[in-house]
């Protein structure tokens, strides 16, 4: 097993970062490149077990919602099938993995900011480990990015309101 752990600051409330991230199938509102997202079965985005199918660089992922906390605001999510590279990713393609996601996000008192942590765990093939870390550190530093992108831009729109 290897982990990957990223951690920010979001100049945006806690309250408002969660409310755009605790539903599972919210994927496609802040993440650049999920170009839809479903939750199989009528399941609810914040329903412990809910299923969704999403398409991220060219593959078809399935995650299931493996844990879900308003009160502490984090979610954890578990790949069904293994993990593949989206597709430009990288040079050269690690093997597919099994994986599992958490989110967390904590209250930054000290001018109403949100501290994210997101981290991946992975079971890769023996002696690919590495390479795995390195690419999901870098995927993500591109999510986290996306959905400061996102935040920013819903702000800027809610002035406009």
């Amino acid at each position: 097993m290897t982990a990957a752990y990223y951690s920010t600051v979001l100049d945006h409330p806690v309250e408002t970062v969660w409310s755009l991230i605790r539903d599972f199938n919210n994927y496609p509102v802040y993440i650049d490149g999920v170009t839809e997202s479903v939750i199989e079965d009528d399941g609810r985005g914040d329903e412990v077990g809910a299923v969704r199918c999403f398409h991220y660089g060219g593959n078809r992922i399935r995650q299931r919602l493996g844990a879900h906390s308003d009160d502490q605001r984090f979610l954890t999510y578990v790949g069904i099938d293994p993990f593949e590279v989206p597709a430009g990713a990288v040079c050269e393609t690690p093997a597919r993995t099994r994986y599992e996601g958490t989110m967390q996000l904590l209250p930054v008192v000290d001018g109403a900011r949100t501290f994210i942590e997101w981290s991946v765990t992975l079971d890769p093939v023996s002696g690919r480990a590495e390479p795995w870390r390195n690419l999901l550190l870098s995927l993500i530093a591109e999510w986290t990015d996306s959905l400061r992108r996102t935040l920013d831009r819903n702000a800027v729109e809610g002035l406009r309101a």
